[in-house]
């Protein structure tokens, strides 16, 4: 069976933003990295034992697993992936696409954009905008519909561009369903993709179905991305994860499922194979769901 991972990252160098200022690797090829407070975080799985993350090591990964292309996105925990993401698009273009990222509080954001969208023709944009590593770390006021988001959107609904929305967990402040529900409704022309389908826990099953159902509109699609962690504990083939991702399907359609895995920080749960099978070989999803969730929805949209 084909297969897209429609979220992956590729780190040329860890270096994030957020609530507790900036995230380096601490350099000894443990995948660690210190935050300007001084706490620790494991940002790469020990086995890469290393402190990056290349398109080759990818592709391997891909090709082991019959994984045919993937989605690089990018996130304020590593750090602003742009010209690195781009050479790799350039490199791989039959395997990789992906999309920029910029803040779009910037003062200059009318030449980055200009940059990223006309030079280099990025087709798709990710604002990661949760409270711990996104931009509400750096604009603790960002509300998803004031003027510099909306000014944002507008201009890549325009551009005919895939905007991908990452809002946080659900209930923290960055996860605004409301001001994310209008946006969508104001631009009803442009592609929307909401990571992690909103991120389900097991505490707030009511209110992320809620929060599913407000967002479940005709230009929304959802990745399947980091489910097993979200939803931990959680084992092999992940019976919650599977519930969520059938719940989705109901509520969105098969159409609108897209496979993602969060790699390569979701090999420190699980190896990457198994999030791959256990839709693969879901027996609640029949062949025709399978082949859009792992395939051609991501086909469609992103290549």
């Amino acid at each position: 069976m084909k297969v897209i991972d429609a979220h992956v990252h590729i780190v040329q160098y860890i270096a994030g933003f957020g609530e507790e200022g900036e995230l380096r690797a601490i350099g000894d090829g443990s995948g660690r990295a210190r935050y300007a407070s001084g706490s620790l975080v494991q940002m790469l799985p020990e086995e890469f034992h290393a402190d990056k993350v290349t398109p080759e090591d990818l592709i391997g990964e891909m090709d082991r697993n019959n994984v045919e292309k993937a989605v690089l996105l990018q996130g304020n925990f590593y750090g602003f992936q742009n010209q690195y993401t781009w050479d790799a698009m350039q490199k791989y273009p039959d395997r990789l696409t992906g999309a920029a990222m910029y803040d779009p509080y910037a003062r200059g954001k009318e030449r980055v954009r200009d940059h990223l969208f006309t030079e280099l023709s990025f087709k798709a944009v990710k604002f990661e905008c949760s409270v711990g590593s996104g931009l509400m770390a750096m604009h603790p006021e960002l509300r998803l519909n004031d003027e510099h988001m909306d000014d944002a959107i507008r201009y890549h609904a325009e551009k005919g561009n895939v905007i991908i929305l990452d809002i946080g967990k659900t209930g923290s402040p960055s996860w605004q369903i409301e001001a994310t529900r209008e946006e969508i409704l104001k631009y009803p022309q442009a592609r929307f993709v909401l990571c992690h389908l909103l991120a389900p826990s097991d505490r707030d099953e009511e209110v992320w179905l809620k929060a599913m159902e407000r967002l479940a509109l005709p230009n929304v699609w959802m990745d399947t991305s980091s489910l097993p962690h979200n939803l931990r504990p959680e084992e092999y083939p992940y019976p919650k994860t599977m519930k969520a991702i059938l719940q989705a399907k109901d509520l969105l359609g098969d159409g609108k499922l897209l496979f993602g895995t969060d790699y390569p920080s979701a090999l420190k749960e699980a190896p990457y194979e198994n999030y791959v099978t256990s839709i693969a070989d879901a027996p609640e999803l029949t062949q025709e769901e399978k082949e859009k969730i792992l395939y051609r929805n991501a086909l469609e949209l992103f290549f």
